[in-house]
Parts: structure tokens; sequence; C-alpha cells
């Protein structure tokens, strides 16, 4: 088709539509914190007050036993589905911290930093969602009683150290991200049926769309990389250069899978 018959309008209604879904997600992730925050109070106060019982009873019992009883009382752990939502959350924390720790890497490589601007620019955006994304997460953890991680995904940082020494140019790096975004979203989705309360479930659903784009988004410049097209990596994009199947390329599932998902307890804090 001759460019002069090409209507760019929805290219830009297209690009229009991806921001809007980013603020979507920021927004709905503040709420579903926000909410979160206030519904699990109650439930760490019972928390607490158990603990506290529970802490007399064993002084009570060491006293008549003739042994010293300690003063202060160990804070009671979460226990049951609220342990495995805290183990989720920190999962979800580490896979977004190796996320943040390989797109900063990947922005001071010369051929990053030196090369195309839209990869750089991409790049610069994604490592603020990720921390953003982290940060949330961690802030549920500690709101249910848990600890925050702030370190990486184990699993996946060994896959990461493998990776970075053969890294020769932007393909690779492009390669490495499409996997950690993919982990990221398929473990959110499938987090969703797993964590039991309902401002969870709207936080990790928040995410998982973002991750999903940001992969759909590398799958499509890995395809122009693959191509020798890089020069078409470039936002306005002439559309009547693209090949066919920078179309369809970013989608290659009508539904998201989540054979990959991380399991809980794979990041959780030991």
């Amino acid at each position: 088709m001759p460019p002069e018959q090409i209507d760019t309008r929805l290219l830009v209604e297209l690009t229009e539509q991806s921001q809007d879904l980013n603020s979507d997600a920021s927004r709905i992730t503040r709420s579903a914190l926000a909410d979160f925050g206030q519904a699990v109070e109650p439930v760490r106060r019972r928390w607490w007050e158990r603990g506290g019982a529970l802490a007399a009873a064993v002084g009570t019992v060491a006293l008549l036993g003739g042994r010293r009883a300690f003063a202060d009382s160990p804070s009671p752990s979460p226990s049951g589905s609220m342990a495995d939502d805290i183990m989720a959350l920190q999962t979800a924390a580490s896979i977004e911290n190796l996320a943040v720790s390989v797109y900063r890497t990947a922005a001071g490589l010369p051929f990053i930093k030196d090369g195309n601007k839209t990869v750089a620019a991409f790049i610069a955006k994604t490592t603020q969602q990720h921390e953003a994304h982290a940060q949330a997460f961690n802030a549920a953890a500690t709101q249910a009683g848990g600890r925050a991680q702030n370190g990486p995904d184990p699993k996946y940082k060994a896959v990461v150290d493998q990776a970075l020494p053969s890294i020769k140019g932007p393909a690779d790096v492009v390669k490495l991200a499409i996997t950690l975004e993919d982990v990221a979203a398929q473990t959110y989705t499938k987090n969703v049926s797993q964590v039991s309360n309902a401002d969870l479930r709207k936080l990790f659903a928040s995410v998982a769309p973002v991750e999903a784009q940001h992969r759909a988004t590398l799958l499509a410049v890995q395809a122009l990389l693959a191509g020798n097209a890089a020069d078409l990596v470039t936002i306005p994009v002439d559309p009547s250069k693209l090949p066919a199947a920078a179309g369809s390329v970013g989608f290659p599932d009508a539904f998201y899978r989540t054979d990959n998902a991380s399991p809980i307890s794979e990041g959780a804090v030991k």
C-alpha cells in the first residue's frame, strides 16, 4: 500500500491507549494498596492480641516451673492464607527488583546508551515502572505483617548471571528482558487466583497487563532487530515500512499463559 493511503491516526490512537493503560494501572495499584492497608489492620491487630495472650500464658507456666520468664514477648507471625499472600508479594517484589537491576545494567551498556534512542527511552521508562511495582508489592507485604523483599528472585538471578557475560548487542538485551517480563506477567496473572484478599487480587491484576505490554513491545522490537530493521525501532514510525508480522508478533497468545509462573515461595524472604 502506498504511504499516502495509510491512515496513521489508528497508530496514534493505539499509542495513546498504551499510555492510558499504564496510567489506569498505576491508579488502580494505588487504590488497591490503600484499600488493602485499611482491610488488613484489624487482622494484624488480632494476630498481635493472640500473640500477646500466648506469650502471657508461656510466661505464667515458666514462673510456676521456677524458670525465668521473658518480659518481652515475640511478635506473632502471620499464618495460613495471609502468610501465603505475603510470600506471593515478596516473590513479586523479588522479580521486580531483578528487572530493575537488569534494566539499569542495560542502560549503561555503550550500545544501549549511545544507540537507538527509542530503546534507551523505553528502558528508562520501564525501569521507573518496575521500581514503582516493587515498592507497591513491598508496601503490601509490610502492611500484612511481613518483611520487605529487597533482593532479587534467586531462580532468575541465576539465569541473568549466566546471560550477562554473553550479551553482545541490543538483541541480547531484548531477549533477556522478554524472559523477565514474561515471567512477571505470568506470575502476577496466576497470583490473581492464588491470593486470599480482593484488594491483593486487584493489585496483581493491575500490574500484570503492564508487564505483558512491556513484553509485547519487546517482541516487536526483537522482530525488527532480527529482520535487520533497527532503523524502524522509532516513534513515530512509518507504518508502510513495517514488515507484515509487526502487527501480530507482539501478541502470540490469545490468552496469557501461566505455565512458567513462579511459585509464591520462590522469592519469599527466608
